[in-house]
């Protein structure tokens, strides 16, 4: 789990808590039309820009990996592709199907060379399902970006409704409070639908993207070269020329001046 994502969300959602409750009471900061307006106008948006199977699909895959961190850093993946070198070296491509690892991706590549398959096979297959996913998950971030870009304007519009609301009744005093507090609330809450949680979430997935299309590329050049039967030296040294300089020396290696 991204525990970060979760701090993140709680200390903002408690942050805005203490605020209401240092003033008032919870009940004068809920308005049903400040809600319709913006949840309603923000997905109807989000409708026309984007097509309804990309909604359904970048939606929860988006939520999925906002929250969830990857088990294997890429020096971890670096370290386990030479290990398995290593098997496939000792024991041949047959040695391969009693490895086990935590990543399907990996586990499909790892599967793919066991078998026997033909080598541009291995690379065409798992290049698409690296594209594929990428593409997934870069829609997840622009639908994100999207809802959060459009909030804060229906947010702008709810208050311009409220204000001519209650400019149309102002013969009416009693009506004054209810459409003030409407278009007040309809900015807050278009404010904080986007800073809080749909544009720092976008970003979370783009951050999430750069690191997935990383560590597959890493896979990818890894299994083929295991396929290749490299030298597990050859193959860590080859994978670790993907990561920063800092983290290219495991601990207690020494880090080159």
């Amino acid at each position: 789990m991204d525990i970060t994502t979760s701090i993140g969300l709680v200390v903002g959602a408690l942050v805005i808590a203490v605020m209401i409750f240092l003033g008032g009471d919870l009940h004068m900061f809920i308005s049903e039309h400040a809600m319709i307006i913006i949840f309603g106008g923000s997905f109807s948006a989000t409708l026309i820009r984007f097509p309804l199977a990309s909604i359904l699909h970048g939606l929860p895959l988006g939520a999925k990996f906002a929250f969830t961190m990857r088990r294997q850093t890429s020096r971890d993946l670096v370290d386990e592709l030479a290990r398995i070198a290593e098997v496939a070296r000792k024991q041949g491509p047959v040695g391969l199907e009693k490895v086990e690892t935590e990543d399907p991706f990996l586990a499909k590549g790892i599967r793919y060379v066991a078998d026997g398959y033909d080598l541009d096979f291995i690379r065409d297959n798992l290049e698409r399902d690296r594209d594929n996913f990428l593409m997934h998950l870069d829609e997840g971030s622009k639908i994100y970006r999207a809802i959060g870009d459009c909030a804060p304007a229906f947010g702008m519009i709810g208050t311009l409704i409220g204000m001519v609301q209650m400019f149309a009744n102002m013969t009416d005093p009693s009506k004054l409070g209810p459409f003030m507090a409407t278009a007040l609330l309809a900015t807050l809450y278009g404010a904080l639908v986007a800073n809080l949680f749909c544009l720092p979430i976008a970003d979370k997935l783009h951050g999430k993207l750069l690191e997935e299309e990383t560590n597959r590329t890493i896979i990818i050049d890894g299994i083929l070269m295991i396929r290749d039967a490299k030298s597990p030296t050859l193959v860590r040294e080859m994978l670790l020329a993907y990561l920063p300089e800092k983290h290219r020396h495991g601990e207690g290696e020494p880090v080159p001046a």
